[in-house]
């Protein structure tokens, strides 16, 4: 193992969103590319905002995009004797000074007043004047630390050699240089990446899809795509692939080919990467993962049937992209009361076709076997009998079945929904219309 060590570092104050597991998932890539560790560190120092749930929240959503740290997790509320002690070291040196505030006595630390330059590896060479800067806080009134003295003493401790954050924390760079030096520090290096922007190309929010990491869990994406596409956000493979798996990610990644251009969130992306992965693994695969979201909202029993399950999801792999719209396109088979496109109704059922719908149910209700072949066969028979082109009795009853003009293959359709179900609705359309 290298010597290579990485950290994420989120504050308990909110839940993982979009762009901060991104940030997790390039220093975990970088981290397994160079057979180096993943830290996760909390930064739960603000005791007003940390919250239980937002904690458990961020550790259960990279726990499922496969983004587990290499070491137990380290608090930084756990952390303030060593806070302390390196503050003391500046105060006895003469870096730093006590300011009395109505809460009590801060520690400020003093501005040596310099031009800092660093090279950071996908920004390249960054220079700061320190003399725009305040003399900073290190140790806040209430005993905590602040943010920029904080990490500096953490990445030191923990030994992290690459700091490998979004491009909004640039800003903080020269502080945390300014400290590095006093204390007597090593520089690590620093990697900041390109901020997330809406299709708009305005910075993101709730409106572009900014929502949590388990929002877009509850809907019914594959945690592998999830990976794939925050992958893609900032970052490409040399022969511009767009699907892959997380191993072939972590054997291509590097830092340099990091793009230093804003990335841009796509949902329809996102939607198509996940379909990619319906349609690539084995139904089976992919009933087993949608199951329990269906059990969850009261779609599927318990005891449901694997078998008709496995069959639902093969025969519309090529039309949905996550749970939400898989329940969307087939909640016709769920329920006895269909909702029906009102355009389909007026376009393809009139008196001519509920004739032609009449003499099909009487077909189906003799067949022994409900089957695709049989139910095709009686179709094709009997519009050779009425002498119509079959699409002119196919149409019809997709819209009597299943409520709309879409839908996948009509008799495997038909075949799930079963015999009786497929009878009544035939039936009641008529009624419907009269």
């Amino acid at each position: 193992m290298s010597d290579i060590k990485v950290r994420f570092a989120p504050s308990p104050t909110g839940y993982l969103h979009i762009g901060s597991a991104r940030t997790a998932l390039f220093n975990w890539l970088y981290a397994r590319n160079q057979g180096g560790k993943f830290i996760l560190r909390i930064e739960d120092t603000d005791k007003e905002r940390s919250k239980q749930e937002f904690l458990d929240e961020i550790v259960e959503s990279l726990k499922w995009l496969g983004l587990e740290s290499d070491e137990k997790l380290i608090f930084q509320s756990q952390r303030l004797t060593l806070y302390e002690t390196c503050a003391k070291k500046l105060l006895d040196e003469g870096k730093a000074y006590y300011e009395e505030t109505e809460k009590g006595r801060a520690v400020r630390f003093k501005n040596p007043k310099q031009k800092i330059i660093f090279t950071d590896i996908v920004k390249g060479k960054i220079e700061f004047d320190t003399n725009e800067f305040d003399d900073l806080v290190l140790m806040k009134s209430d005993g905590s630390p602040t943010y920029n003295f904080a990490c500096v003493v953490d990445d030191t401790d923990m030994n992290i050699t690459h700091i490998i954050r979004g491009e909004d924390h640039i800003s903080n760079t020269p502080k945390q240089i300014m400290l590095y030096e006093a204390l007597g520090l090593k520089l690590p290096k620093f990697v900041h990446i390109p901020l997330i922007l809406g299709e708009d190309r305005s910075r993101m929010s709730k409106r572009h899809g900014a929502t949590a990491i388990s929002d877009y869990r509850e809907k019914g994406y594959f945690p592998e795509a999830i990976v794939n596409f925050l992958a893609l956000m900032g970052w490409s493979p040399k022969d511009n692939r767009e699907k892959l798996t997380t191993q072939e990610i972590i054997k291509l990644f590097s830092l340099k080919s990091i793009k230093s251009a804003p990335a841009v969130f796509d949902i329809k992306k996102l939607d198509w990467l996940n379909s990619e992965y319906v349609k690539s693994y084995p139904a089976e695969r992919v009933a087993d993962f949608i199951a329990p979201f269906l059990i969850k909202r009261g779609i599927l029993k318990q005891d449901y049937d694997k078998a008709w399950l496995k069959l639902l999801v093969k025969i519309y792999s090529t039309r949905f992209s996550n749970v939400e719209d898989f329940v969307e396109k087939t909640q016709f088979l769920f329920t006895d009361k269909i909702t029906f496109d009102e355009q389909a109704v007026k376009e393809h059922i009139n008196s001519e076709t509920l004739l032609y719908m009449e003499k099909y149910t009487r077909k189906i209700e003799a067949l022994a076997n409900f089957e695709v072949k049989p139910l095709e066969d009686a179709a094709r028979a009997l519009s050779q009998e009425l002498n119509i082109h079959w699409s002119k009795l196919i149409h019809p009853v997709r819209v009597a079945t299943t409520g709309s003009t879409a839908s996948a293959g009509i008799f495997e359709v038909l075949v799930l929904l079963g015999k009786e179900k497929t009878i009544k609705r035939l039936k009641d359309i008529q009624i419907k219309k009269t």
